[in-house]
């Protein structure tokens, strides 16, 4: 194992924050996991632990067959950000930015730089681009806030990976999965590994999220370049394990091993690994994704529990005015899985309350919600 330690720039008079990633095994091909970027989603975390012991055991025992980078903390910014007890690790506290939007975006620059060396050989194309990525990244100018920097050391390691794996998890939350629906086919025995819940596919969700900052080049450079062989060479997925209080160790141990397994599948890892225990769930447009809100203020009692599947007009929570005794129930809108619920049980107006992933497509343009 090889621990590789990055200093942030930017940090204040007296202190220093650090990203550390550990490398496991060597070879052409190259797994990366990281976990927690959102620093108050923690069930990636504490996974992230298992599979750092478990890649230890297998390395000393000669059974990787590539390159498995972990980075287990993220965000060593949102992880101090308390406000009085409560963690704050969704925003960075003095921007006010998401910690998982505005990554660099690769296409353009890497489509610049090779426009004229792509060809018909994908391995060689393959080669070229991570290089160009690479050399974009380390060209940038000086970053100019600890966020940025630590945005590109995790995209610089992720960049040249065939396969990224992003760990976050939702309030309260069945596992659910993000991807580009091109790889869905290749994502569904993850999927049962782990017992994901529903597939939420979309090409380009907005925002600039990690996975897609990842995976969304090489599809944007094979439709600019159609005449040469470039494949969707990045298998990237945010995994959201379950909701934010789901730290146990027998869920952490299970998802490390599905991980694990997986990887064996793509060929990182020998040995004899099981077959996913689970059927493959249901990939599923993000743009049918429903968000439910409440109509007024109130305490919430929900009256369906996440990974549930749910039909059109069922009743999902009900929202309470004690002082007005107005009491309104909220009913799905599209059927499909209830994957999420919020953990507050307070109503607030723009908020959402519950999400439930549908077949059919109700939203367009930017489906990420920060």
């Amino acid at each position: 194992m090889e621990r590789i330690d990055h200093v942030l720039p930017w940090s204040h008079l007296g202190s220093e924050r650090k990203i550390s990633v550990f490398r496991f095994g060597r070879g052409e091909r190259k797994a990366y996991i990281q976990a927690s970027l959102h620093a108050d989603e923690l069930p990636g975390m504490r996974t992230a632990w298992e599979l750092k012991k478990r890649l230890g055991e297998l390395e000393a025992k000669g059974l990787l067959n590539g390159v498995i980078e972990l980075a287990p903390v993220a965000n060593p910014l949102g992880l101090g950000q308390l406000l009085q007890g409560n963690h704050q690790g969704r925003f960075e506290a003095g921007s006010g930015k998401n910690f998982n939007r505005d990554f660099v975006e690769l296409s353009a620059p890497v489509a610049a730089a090779l426009a004229d060396r792509l060809g018909d050989d994908p391995h060689a194309n393959v080669h070229l681009i991570r290089q160009a990525m690479a050399d974009h990244l380390a060209a940038l100018p000086e970053a100019s806030s600890q966020l940025q920097g630590m945005q590109r050391v995790l995209l610089s390691h992720a960049c040249t990976a065939d396969v990224v794996l992003d760990l976050h998890c939702d309030a309260e939350a069945a596992l659910h999965m993000y991807a580009l629906p091109q790889h869905w086919p290749q994502w569904r025995s993850l999927a049962a590994h782990l017992n994901v819940r529903v597939g939420l596919l979309a090409e380009d969700s907005g925002g600039s999220s990690f996975d897609e900052a990842c995976s969304l080049p090489w599809l944007r450079l094979s439709r600019q370049f159609p005449e040469a062989q470039i494949p969707l060479a990045c298998l990237a997925t945010t995994i959201e394990l379950g909701g934010q209080a789901d730290t146990g160790r027998a869920e952490a141990e299970a998802y490390a091993e599905g991980i694990l397994a997986f990887l064996a599948e793509q060929g990182l890892i020998t040995g004899e690994w099981p077959n996913p225990a689970h059927e493959a769930c249901e990939g599923m447009p993000f743009e049918g994704t429903e968000l439910l809100l409440a109509p007024h203020p109130g305490v919430v009692s929900f009256l369906r529990k996440p990974g549930e599947w749910v039909e059109a007009g069922d009743e999902i929570f009900e929202v309470i005015d004690p002082l007005s005794d107005r009491v309104s129930t909220v009913c799905a809108g599209t059927s499909g899985v209830l994957f999420a619920i919020e953990r507050l049980r307070y109503a607030q107006p723009g908020f959402w309350l519950a999400k439930v992933a549908g077949r059919e497509a109700l939203r367009h343009g930017r489906l990420l919600n920060d």
